[in-house]
């Protein structure tokens, strides 16, 4: 039975202008879909696209010199691109809600955070004050947080790291969304605090039946959470196959050289192997396949022609002309 998409990105390009005529291509023509109650990771190195991807998707680029120049971002049969600034902020924070990188940042310093909740709240439904306060504190618990009321009362920077990121995700899913996003949610914590936010995420996930577009860099992470596995290089998507298929049977060199780099225990290497060199500049793209520069397999034709995403296996799709050519 085939699954129900709930988000469909078709060939979404976003570029940020420095001047009327000049500008770069942070996405390049990204296509991708996620079903109802699936959560898919969206890896790569920083600066590969990934969280303008993101916040593509959240129309979250309206006040920066980014702006979405071609395609479609379809979410439960509405597509974003076109709505209106009202329609869209209905559905932001409703049907759809993003946690961010940087929960310490990301909350409002000079607002309690009962105040930031139930601005939030009431925002998508017709909850009175009370009621808002009442189902703030709900989410807290929800979310693992002891004493509601006390933290309710509290400014973010009384807050440690761990707990500004439950509050996030209480925030986040407070008015059930359909699809949530988050933006590498557990890079600034600590180890066990880690472990703690990605269970919650999955228990909520499990509990609502909601879709997670789960961004981050940390292969560990993925192969814990995610039913399926999007790789990101340079603007582009390289890979693309569920999470067992891609740590399974890795079919591009940047993802081969990725999963090669993640220490494992009991291996007895003692000097993990890297990939050579860094992504490269949005403005000085590479000519033919943009991983060419540093791959080690690279050919005269992938220095001069960009390959297409080669279905090469059941839901398994890779850039790369070596699977071309096999």
């Amino acid at each position: 039975m085939p699954q129900e998409v709930l988000l469909e990105v078709k060939d979404l390009r976003t570029e940020f202008f420095s001047s009327k005529t000049s500008s770069v291509t942070a996405v390049a023509n990204v296509s991708f879909n996620i079903n109802k109650g699936e959560i898919l990771g969206l890896v790569g190195e920083s600066g590969c696209g990934k969280s303008v991807t993101s916040l593509s998707v959240m129309q979250l680029l309206k006040d920066t010199p980014g702006k979405i120049t071609n395609g479609e971002i379809i979410l439960d049969g509405v597509d974003l691109v076109k709505a209106s600034n009202e329609e869209v902020r209905k559905i932001r924070g409703g049907k759809m809600s993003m946690i961010f990188q940087e929960p310490m940042s990301a909350l409002n310093p000079s607002m309690r955070i009962d105040k930031q909740m139930i601005e939030t709240i009431r925002l998508h439904s017709d909850m009175t004050k009370e009621q808002a306060l009442a189902h703030a504190a709900e989410m807290l618990k929800k979310v693992g947080i002891p004493d509601p009321p006390r933290v309710l009362k509290n400014y973010p920077h009384q807050l440690s790291g761990g707990m500004s990121q439950r509050v996030m995700i209480a925030m986040a899913m407070s008015n059930d969304p359909k699809l949530l996003i988050a933006d590498e949610p557990t890079t600034a914590l600590d180890v066990t605090i880690q472990a703690q936010i990605l269970d919650l995420m999955k228990k909520i996930q499990k509990e609502e039946q909601s879709s997670i577009l789960l961004i981050t860099h940390d292969l560990g992470v993925v192969a814990e959470m995610c039913s399926r596995v999007i790789v990101m290089y340079a603007g582009k998507i390289v890979e693309e196959a569920p999470v067992e298929t891609l740590f399974g049977n890795p079919s591009h060199p940047y993802t081969q050289g990725l999963i090669a780099s993640v220490p494992k225990l009991g291996s007895g290497v003692k000097v993990l192997p890297s990939i050579p060199g860094s992504v490269p500049d949005l403005a000085a793209m590479p000519e033919g396949c943009r991983f060419a520069p540093r791959c080690k397999y690279a050919t005269d034709k992938c220095r001069k022609e960009n390959p297409e995403l080669f279905q090469i296996g059941e839901n398994h799709k890779c850039r790369c002309w070596l699977v071309q050519d096999k």
